[in-house]
C-alpha cells in the first residue's frame, strides 16, 4: 500500500473567492495507473463502487460540484485542465491517467487533443450538480461541500487505495 501513496500525487487548493475548491481534502492524482486498461475506464470505476458514470469531455470553462466528489479517467487522448480556478494549477492528463476532485475543486479544460475522451463518476453513484462561482451561490455551496461524505472506496484500488489513506 505504502508505493500505492507514494505514486499519487495530491495537489490541495485554497478558496479563490469564486471557486471554493475543498476546504481539507487534496486533488489525488494517479498517473499512469491505468495505462494498459484506458479504454475501461467506465467499468473499472464501477467495479471500484464509483457510478453514474458517463464518458465525454471537460467543460472549457471553470465549473465544480458542491454536492458530491468526481473521479475523471482519461479514457484516450490528452488533455490540458487547470485545477482549483483562474489561479489554480495547470495539469496535463493522458490515456490511464486518474484525477479524484473532491467536493468543490474547480476545473476547466484548456486544451485537448481531437481524440480526448475521459469517463467521470461519483462515489456510489451519487447524483451531481454543476457550479460556475455565481455570488448567489456561494452560502449553500460551502455548507453542501462540508456535507459530503469521505468515500468508502478508493476508484483505482477499491477497498484499499491511496484516497482511503490519504
Amino acid at each position: 500500500m505504502k508505493d500505492r501513496i507514494n505514486d499519487v500525487q495530491t495537489l490541495l487548493f485554497q478558496d479563490d473567492g469564486v471557486i471554493p475548491n475543498h476546504p481539507s481534502l487534496p486533488v489525488l492524482l494517479y498517473k499512469g495507473v491505468w495505462a494498459k486498461d484506458s479504454s475501461r475506464a467506465a467499468s473499472l470505476l464501477s467495479r471500484n463502487g464509483w457510478g453514474n458514470s458517463w464518458i465525454n469531455g471537460v467543460f472549457d470553462y471553470h465549473h465544480y460540484h458542491s454536492n458530491a466528489h468526481e473521479v475523471l479517467a482519461v479514457v484516450s487522448g490528452w488533455v490540458q485542465l487547470i485545477l482549483g480556478g483562474e489561479h489554480g494549477q495547470t495539469v496535463r492528463l493522458q490515456a490511464g491517467d486518474v484525477v479524484v476532485l473532491p467536493a468543490g475543486t474547480g476545473h476547466k479544460r484548456l486544451d485537448a487533443s481531437l481524440d480526448f475522451r475521459i469517463a467521470g463518476a461519483y462515489p456510489g453513484g451519487m447524483s451531481y450538480n454543476t457550479r460556475t462561482g455565481k455570488p448567489g451561490e456561494r452560502p449553500e455551496v460551502l455548507r453542501e461541500i462540508q456535507e459530503v461524505p469521505v468515500p468508502d472506496t478508493d476508484p483505482v484500488y477499491g477497498q484499499e487505495g491511496p484516497l482511503l489513506e490519504i
